[in-house]
């Protein structure tokens, strides 16, 4: 499943194509890929044709664009990735592609014309138009917005680590109050948003601490590290455009990140530790493969 830095990537690539341009036309293909979406395909098509899109925005693991052009309630197209979403940029006119499910042409006032293809083999991904609330602590709702709001859907997320407005402090003690295993609570949207499994195994691994541990025996020391491991893997992840392990992560304009080979400890069972050379091991949390050394990281 894409991850902050893989919807990052995306959202980035979105941003220039998308800010001022107006939407011309909209073709839903498949209605699976609106299970968010409050009405049916046709509502959606004509509820979003005409409109103005006014910036490109992140939390987490959510994207949304913003719209302008709204009778009463501020609103924003929604988009979540899913298992296997993507978001291609393609020329006016261009041919359908495998597993299109929503399609939306776009008029630039420097590009021209512009398709934004939405294609899901999974089809778990799914997009939506909803509407804008107040952010909780008045700040910007996420990367690529000055606007405090974020979509209805988006509320409950917390901030991602790389947000201006994350703080260290209060999910710390969110952390800590928290049972559970460290691996669990870092996946944990409502703590911290943007991570999944990929980049909490790194972040462990780089912090030196074993997957199971629980979250409440973390000192706020230990706690901090790790955030700031979290910090630094994402910030690497972007640099190198992603992790792909397959065909179904690609950026904008298809082409795939690189972050995979850069991987300490995901998807490493059996390999040797790049610190110390003990073997990689696998464990299962939550229903989720974990990956640890048991040498760097002992459980405590």
């Amino acid at each position: 499943m894409p991850e902050l830095p893989e919807v990052e990537v995306v959202r980035a690539g979105l941003a220039p194509a998308v800010i001022g341009a107006r939407v011309v036309a909209v073709t839903a293909h498949d209605a699976r890929a609106l299970t968010r979406h409050d009405g049916d395909s046709a509502a959606f098509e004509a509820a979003l044709t005409g409109r103005t899109f006014e910036a490109a925005a992140r939390r987490g693991k959510f994207l949304w664009l913003p719209l302008r052009d709204f009778a009463t309630t501020p609103q924003a197209l929604i988009a979540h990735l899913g298992m296997s979403g993507q978001f291609l940029l393609r020329p006016g006119g261009a041919p359908i592609e495998r597993h299109e499910r929503i399609r939306i042409d776009i008029a630039h006032p420097a590009h021209g014309e512009v398709a934004i293809v939405f294609s899901d083999q999974r089809t778990f991904g799914s997009l939506a138009l909803d509407a804008l609330v107040p952010t909780m602590d008045g700040a910007p709702g996420g990367w690529g917005t000055d606007a405090a709001v974020t979509p209805s859907q988006v509320a409950h997320i917390a901030r991602d680590p790389l947000d201006a407005a994350f703080s260290d402090t209060r999910t710390i003690a969110a952390m800590r109050a928290k049972r559970s295993a460290v691996k669990r609570v870092l996946l944990d949207q409502a703590v911290v948003s943007g991570v999944g499994n990929i980049y909490a195994d790194e972040a462990l691994w780089a912090a030196r601490i074993h997957p199971e541990t629980a979250a409440s025996a973390l000192s706020p020391e230990v706690a901090a590290r790790l955030l700031d491991e979290v910090r630094a893997v994402l910030n690497r992840a972007l640099a190198e455009g992603g992790t792909s392990f397959d065909a179904q992560y690609v950026n904008v304009n298809g082409q795939a990140g690189y972050f995979a080979h850069s991987l300490n400890a995901y998807g490493r069972a059996g390999e040797p530790c790049h610190r110390c050379g003990t073997p990689i091991r696998r464990i299962v949390i939550g229903g989720r493969s974990s990956h640890f050394c048991p040498r760097c990281q002992r459980k405590r």
